[in-house]
């Protein structure tokens, strides 16, 4: 490391050595180079419970096509999954059932919450709905929406890459105790209605 003095623009400059080179499939970190290919090789866990179910197999067919995005097969058994899309509300029965599988899933997991009913219970504001699936599991992004629609989910999971590529979501896990309880934007045209 030292000063030299940059010939175009005549400015002192501080000579980082290796460090000042932009990165590039040679230079590049490990830990990047790992976080990147976690980000394009999400394998999500079939786990649909209600209408969200079928706005997200809308998301796995050839209109919206998640292959594009290394997310070709949703995988029937949760030992080879590491991404849970909780799609629709979640039963007091069906908590325990859901537990089970995230915890059979492979580290390190993630998990979007996909529709109102699955973020906070909904319209179902009763004793057996489970009012929110963050006190079953850890969520990581929350897709709004009743159904969030395919450009919804797929705004989820782009935000999930994102976030799992530059190690913010491991940051926020750490700070939160938890997941990482990322919020994005609806991306299908609906609009919020006011009842009442």
């Amino acid at each position: 490391m030292g000063l030299f003095k940059d010939e175009d623009t005549g400015r002192t400059v501080l000579d980082d050595g290796i460090a000042g080179i932009e990165h590039n499939f040679l230079t590049a970190r490990v830990e990047d180079l790992v976080n990147w290919s976690r980000a394009r090789s999400l394998w999500p866990a079939t786990f649909g419970l209600a209408c969200c179910a079928i706005e997200m197999m809308a998301t796995g067919a050839g209109h919206y096509d998640m292959a594009r995005y290394g997310m070709e097969v949703f995988r029937a058994s949760p030992r080879q999954a590491d991404l849970m899309i909780v799609a629709g509300r979640v039963s007091q029965k069906m908590a325990p059932v859901l537990r089970t599988i995230y915890d059979q899933m492979m580290e390190p997991k993630w998990v979007i919450s996909m529709g109102v009913c699955a973020s906070s219970g909904g319209m179902f504001n009763n004793y057996a709905i489970v009012q929110g699936v963050d006190q079953v599991v850890p969520v990581d992004v929350y897709a709004p929406g009743c159904p969030p629609g395919p450009e919804t989910l797929l705004h989820a999971i782009f935000t999930l890459h994102d976030s799992i590529e530059n190690g913010e979501l491991l940051r926020r896990r750490a700070e939160n105790g938890g997941g990482a309880g990322i919020e994005v934007a609806q991306r299908d045209g609906q609009t919020a209605v006011a009842i009442g």
